[in-house]
């Protein structure tokens, strides 16, 4: 009974003695903190009042002074944005040459080639023409008749081919005369024509994709003198 006793007084004093000291740590924590906080709050507050002004000139100085930072970071901004919109004009206006050059390039790759068979075209247009109206009749050779119409059927086909890829005569008779397309070999007085009207052609002109390859070599008609 006696040892029950003494075991009991025991745990007794160790729950006292274990609520006491998680007392006291608590209070010191506590006590800690809010003297942290306060000091902190304290830090704060003085370091706010150090940035506040003392006086109305200093405020009215400070109010000058961020008025002026606000003035140039504006215009500031505007000159960016200017820049900005002038890289973008810039960008696009490259763009856009870039490609004018590219659909060029393509729609002209084949100028030099045109060029070369215009004196094809030219030979076999003569040769055509060369053969003499007589041969209509039954009478006429009909070998003749044959390289007549072979002659007159590939000037055709040629033709096609050259409008099938762009390439278009210029063959400008009673047309106003035009430097960009036309080439003056002569000047003469004809009566009813206006001046500086097409009144012959001496060789016909090409153009390709309205880019004149060859101009047409022609005769003007000029005013009474």
């Amino acid at each position: 009974m006696a040892s029950l006793k003494v075991f009991s007084v025991g745990r007794l004093a160790k729950y006292v003695t274990d609520s006491s000291m998680r007392t006291l740590k608590t209070n010191i924590y506590r006590t800690t903190v809010c003297k942290y906080s306060t000091e902190e709050k304290t830090a704060e507050s003085d370091t706010s009042d150090k940035n506040l002004p003392s006086s109305i000139e200093e405020c009215h100085k400070q109010i000058e002074t961020l008025t002026s930072e606000v003035s140039t970071l504006k215009n500031n901004l505007k000159d960016y944005e200017d820049k900005y919109k002038r890289a973008l004009a810039d960008g696009e206006n490259v763009r856009r040459r870039m490609l004018k050059q590219v659909e060029d390039a393509k729609s002209f790759a084949i100028q030099s080639f045109c060029k070369d068979l215009l004196d094809v075209a030219d030979t076999l247009s003569a040769a055509a023409e060369s053969v003499p109206e007589g041969v209509e009749g039954e009478g006429a050779p009909a070998a003749l008749r044959s390289l007549r119409d072979g002659l007159r059927l590939t000037r055709a086909q040629l033709t096609q081919v050259f409008s099938r890829h762009g390439l278009v005569a210029v063959s400008p008779l009673r047309e106003k005369f035009d430097p960009n397309l036309h080439e003056a070999l002569f000047q003469q007085e004809v009566e009813g024509a206006e001046p500086g009207t097409v009144v012959a052609v001496s060789k016909v002109g090409y153009k390709l994709h309205e880019r004149c390859v060859r101009p047409a070599l022609v005769g003007v008609a000029k005013g009474s003198s």
